[in-house]
């Protein structure tokens, strides 16, 4: 399913994401790389149960995402990657950079030494070169909270 979003976002799934993105985006399958998730049945279920009957749900760790993303770019459908930090979005940008070009950085919220760029982005500095590194390397980053709110390029986030 080809991947029309690549969304760091770090609640993961939550209504924002299947019902602000999901449903304008006409999403059929979410894909959450996560290595915790990834080995917790438990918390997969917690997660299924936000997602509606008709959008499938995949759970990865990075290491099988990075081998899967040609595969899921080819198939058939409209999907979503979900990555609940930026150094996962990072490894699978290094895995594919093709499949990761654009991505898009959602609810980051407050944690120690974190700052507030956007009222819905809080990144370390460390976060925030990253970043710019992935840009650096190819990578078209935005913030955007919502598809209805206007994108914010990476370079607008101090």
């Amino acid at each position: 399913m080809p991947i029309v979003l690549n969304r760091v976002d770090d609640r993961l799934i939550h209504g924002q994401v299947v019902v602000g993105w999901g449903r304008p985006l006409g999403i059929d399958l979410i894909i959450l790389v996560d290595d915790q998730v990834a080995q917790s049945t438990w918390e997969q279920d917690l997660y299924r149960m936000a997602v509606p009957a008709e959008i499938d749900l995949r759970f990865s760790n990075v290491a099988d995402a990075a081998r899967s993303l040609a595969g899921w770019q080819a198939a058939p459908g409209r999907s979503l990657l979900l990555t609940g930090d930026i150094g996962t979005m990072a490894a699978l940008h290094a895995a594919d950079r093709t499949v990761m070009h654009k991505i898009n950085l959602g609810g980051i919220h407050h944690r120690p030494g974190r700052r507030q760029r956007l009222p819905y982005l809080y990144l370390t500095d460390e976060e925030l070169d990253c970043l710019r590194q992935l840009e650096a390397r190819g990578a078209k980053i935005t913030a955007q909270d919502l598809p209805t709110a206007a994108a914010v390029p990476l370079r607008s986030v101090e």
